[in-house]
């Protein structure tokens, strides 16, 4: 896929600070970020708790705007919420009194499209996601793994720039996630969209990310950023994904570990839209 060298997102000095309750003191959670996007790259975030991972989130998209520094998407301040940014969050969200269907229409709801367009764009997510004869389905008739495809088509439906995921996957079953972790990757290479992943899993992280950010707590900072040079779709059991993967475990375990700068030789083995924001509540 080509990329632009063009920085789509930009994030300049950002430093946030939250005021504790009951005291004139404040706590710093991200300090002095910086971070330049590229046009439909996929960036994983990972972090232990506390380090400021959807913290960083809010502020992108808006939600936010009590910071110090700067934020730009395709040079543009971003100000306050958008329809340019989309969101999936760890739990699916969906409004259990409407169908598969109505629940990522719902996010159109703000649209200026017909209502012919509008059901034309929600078949071609739903598609997309590949929920083909689940239109009419309420979510309570769904699996978990199928609501999540939901929440994506819905972060989707309205063609935002940028898709930020917050642990969409983290509730999941093992198997169902490495399945979605699968569709996400294909609906990445799809869409050519630009997609922010959270996560607390370094596998996924490797599996998912042209380039995996690490962050450090206390307050949160960018330790490292690894770029993962490695073919799609990848492949986990290959020597080099391991040594990746092992590579960004070790910033949090504490062990020395050099950032592979070439591939490794081989080893053994309640849905709202908030002031035209694409939100799953």
């Amino acid at each position: 896929m080509t990329r632009q060298q063009k920085p789509a997102l930009t994030l300049q000095h950002i430093n946030k600070y939250f005021h504790q309750p009951d005291s004139h003191n404040t706590l710093q959670v991200l300090d002095d970020i910086n971070l330049d996007i590229r046009p439909g790259e996929f960036i994983s975030i990972v972090g232990s708790s506390g380090c400021g991972k959807s913290t960083l989130l809010r502020l992108i998209l808006g939600l936010d705007t009590d910071f110090d520094g700067s934020i730009t998407l395709d040079d543009a301040p971003i100000r306050g919420p958008g329809l340019d940014r989309g969101i999936v969050f760890q739990d699916h969200r969906l409004l259990p009194w409407l169908s598969v269907s109505k629940n990522i229409q719902f996010a159109l709801r703000n649209s200026k499209l017909s209502a012919q367009e509008q059901q034309e764009r929600v078949q071609q997510h739903i598609d997309l996601v590949g929920l083909q004869g689940f239109e009419h389905h309420l979510p309570s008739a769904i699996s978990g793994g199928m609501a999540q495809r939901v929440a994506i088509a819905r972060g989707l439906v309205n063609r935002p720039a940028i898709l930020l995921l917050d642990e969409p996957l983290g509730a999941l079953d093992a198997l169902t996630r490495t399945r979605l972790q699968n569709e996400i990757q294909n609906i990445w290479q799809k869409e050519q969209i630009t997609m922010i992943l959270v996560t607390h899993d370094v596998d996924e992280a490797v599996f998912l990310g042209d380039r995996v950010v690490i962050m450090q707590p206390n307050p949160g900072q960018i330790q490292r950023i690894v770029d993962i040079d490695l073919e799609r779709p990848r492949n986990r059991s290959d020597p080099r994904f391991i040594a990746y993967r092992d590579n960004i475990l070790s910033s949090f375990l504490n062990t020395s570990s050099t950032p592979p700068s070439t591939p490794p030789a081989p080893r053994a083995p309640l849905w709202t839209t908030l002031n035209g924001l694409n939100v799953a509540w």
